[in-house]
């Protein structure tokens, strides 16, 4: 074999190598790319939403464990009650914890609104929130004239459950500040009275451990940034 015959296949055997060595870092640098998630999951992984001195409340409230139960229709309000006392019930009877383990948040918003105010404004007001209440006062057969979250009435979907006995065991709520803005223009035109003062008048007679929030839906998605966990009641 001559010389130049040894030298043609060391180069074949050179240019096979680097070749293999090229097929092997693409096939490598394909897998890896494959196995990097995309740039915008990466940062999702790592996402820190900001904070606003408005939602601080949240993070104040003690507990191991958080909940923000949701309600937007008058039915969906009253069982946000029972809701509540499930989530308690639960985690004592099957988890052997404390009611005080539990952060809960119930909010009332949209068609719920009217559940958040005191029995002076179900009385002022009551032909315009029994409108959209389902059912009468079992005592009278009427219109209520107190709020009907303030009564132990075991026939509904509360099961006596009311604003104040959660509130001794430690539930929060809040009240959409949008929704009664528009609960206001309509309590103006069914009574003549002024849209401003009666907004006014409402921010001023919330139920007990109450708070109003710019919106009821940016207090629920707020409230999963901070570790809450949302629970809808209708």
């Amino acid at each position: 074999m001559s010389k130049e015959s040894d030298n043609i296949k060391a180069r074949r055997r050179f240019l096979t190598g680097v070749g293999v060595v090229a097929t092997t870092a693409t096939l490598a640098a394909s897998t890896q790319a494959q196995a990097q998630p995309p740039e915008g999951r990466r940062r999702m992984r790592g996402f820190m939403p900001a904070r606003h001195p408005e939602d601080a409340w949240m993070e104040e409230i003690p507990g191991d464990h958080r909940v923000f139960v949701d309600s937007s229709t008058m039915m969906g309000g009253v069982t946000s009650m029972n809701y509540a006392n499930n989530l308690l019930v639960g985690h004592t009877d099957g988890y052997g914890g404390e009611e005080s383990d539990y952060a809960i948040i119930v909010c009332f918003r949209h068609g719920s609104t009217a559940l958040g105010f005191n029995d002076a404004m179900w009385l002022k007001y009551r032909d315009s929130f029994n409108r959209s209440l389902p059912f009468n006062d079992p005592d009278t057969d009427g219109s209520w004239e107190t709020n009907p979250l303030h009564r132990e009435v075991s026939s509904f979907a509360n099961r006596g459950n009311t604003i104040q006995s959660l509130i001794d065991r430690g539930i929060s709520y809040c009240i959409c500040r949008k929704a009664t803005g528009s609960l206001s223009a309509r309590l103006a035109g069914a009574t003549g009275g002024d849209q401003d003062e009666i907004f006014q008048e409402l921010l001023q007679n919330p139920v007990a451990n109450a708070r109003f929030v710019p919106t009821g839906v940016s207090a629920a998605t707020r409230s999963q940034e901070y570790g809450y966990s949302l629970l809808y009641a209708g």
